[in-house]
């Protein structure tokens, strides 16, 4: 079994993944390591950190170095010195996101790179092909995400189309199995539908009708507010299976995990953490703060005073606010490494609290002290 079912309060679900490279427990968070590295961090530190799953890019590694030398360096495993388990995105986002440089037809995506400029093209056959070269342990079926806002016709498109191919990629998926590397590798689908509620429910229907291995939920996070956000998720988890594990993409704001969790989503990602902190921002259990602010020169705090990571023991918010203002590298790193400690950390909160039967009473007072100290935080700021 893949995904191993645990504790339930709620809607909040605690289990285990399970991979050829080790385990997952869920809920986790994901830190995102675009191509093949988690910015500013090494696997040493992930692994110091609690990290049990990462996530890389297939639309990235495609361009560079590309698949064949991946594969001759030992798969993504070998390539990036990480022993544990590996997750894919497809590129789907990327698509998306580059929406100048690429058009879409039903069979694929004709797409110029952001680096060169040249053509490629991908197919639902062509990405499981590129996975299966990367070697990860959880690979993304290859979806269109429909942007924010869009007319009710375009994200209609956008859905049936990514249905018609998950159909393509889990029969490419199995044509592949085994090949070229000999650990499992799981697939998941990808619910889209915009911020539509019947189009989600109505996509998800047909989506988890599919023998997939897990279920993700795409196409938010895109420009919609929180709000609109949480609705789509009230509406689309009940719709996926109990016994499969739930995949929220590029989410990963410590509020928005919280709130998640308490819906009944086992996994996250988002470059967050370490775009954050490679900008002055770190994650506090009394909200979020700009160490670049004058307040903080003298500050001789660690980062957050309930935190054991390696930062918080051994430097001050003094210190690390002078690493930013002189430009020194090692201030991005440290606040790189707090900020996915602090996300380890939360999820792990989390499953403890699932696991007392506790969650409700503690992701609300958690919530309500990290909104308010953010919110003050802002007014400073400002």
């Amino acid at each position: 079994m893949h995904w191993k079912a645990g504790a339930l309060d709620g809607r909040a679900r605690t289990g285990v993944l399970h991979t050829d490279h080790g385990v997952v427990r869920t809920p986790a968070f994901m830190p995102v390591g675009t191509l093949a590295t988690v910015k500013a961090l090494t696997p040493s530190d992930l692994r110091e950190l609690g990290v049990e799953i990462v996530l890389a890019n297939a639309y990235h590694l495609h361009l560079r170095p590309g698949a064949d030398i991946v594969v001759e360096l030992g798969g993504l495993h070998g390539f990036m010195g990480w022993d544990g388990p590996i997750l894919t995105d497809s590129g789907g986002y990327q698509v998306f996101s580059l929406a100048a440089l690429r058009q879409i037809d039903d069979d694929g995506v004709t797409f110029r790179s952001h680096l060169d400029g040249t053509t490629h093209r991908f197919t639902p056959e062509s990405v499981m092909e590129l996975e299966a070269k990367l070697g990860a342990d959880i690979v993304m079926a290859f979806d269109e995400c429909a942007p924010y806002p869009c007319e009710p016709n375009e994200a209609q498109v956008a859905a049936e189309r990514t249905l018609r191919w998950a159909e393509r990629c889990l029969t490419a998926h199995r044509a592949l199995e085994g090949e070229p590397w000999v650990h499992r590798r799981f697939l998941y689908g990808i619910v889209q539908g915009s911020v539509d509620g019947g189009l989600r429910r109505q996509n998800a229907r047909a989506m988890t009708s599919l023998d997939f291995d897990g279920f993700a939920i795409g196409g938010l996070s895109v420009g919609e507010s929180k709000p609109l956000m949480y609705e789509m998720l009230d509406v689309t988890v009940p719709e996926l299976p109990a016994d499969k594990p739930r995949y929220l993409m590029g989410v990963g704001f410590p509020e928005d995990v919280v709130t998640a969790i308490g819906r009944g989503v086992d996994l996250f990602d988002c470059v967050a953490p370490t775009r954050h902190g490679r900008t002055g921002a770190a994650y506090t259990r009394d909200g979020r703060i700009n160490i670049e602010n004058a307040r903080f020169a003298a500050d001789d705090r660690p980062l957050d005073e309930a935190c054991d990571c390696t930062v918080c023991t051994t430097w001050s918010r003094g210190y690390i606010r002078h690493l930013f203002r002189s430009d020194e590298m090692l201030g991005p790193r440290l606040l790189s490494y707090h900020n996915v400690a602090f996300l380890i950390d939360l999820v792990e909160q989390a499953r403890r609290a699932i696991e007392a039967g506790d969650f409700e009473q503690w992701s609300s007072a958690w919530s309500d002290r990290y909104l308010l100290a953010s919110a003050m935080e802002a007014q400073c700021i400002m």
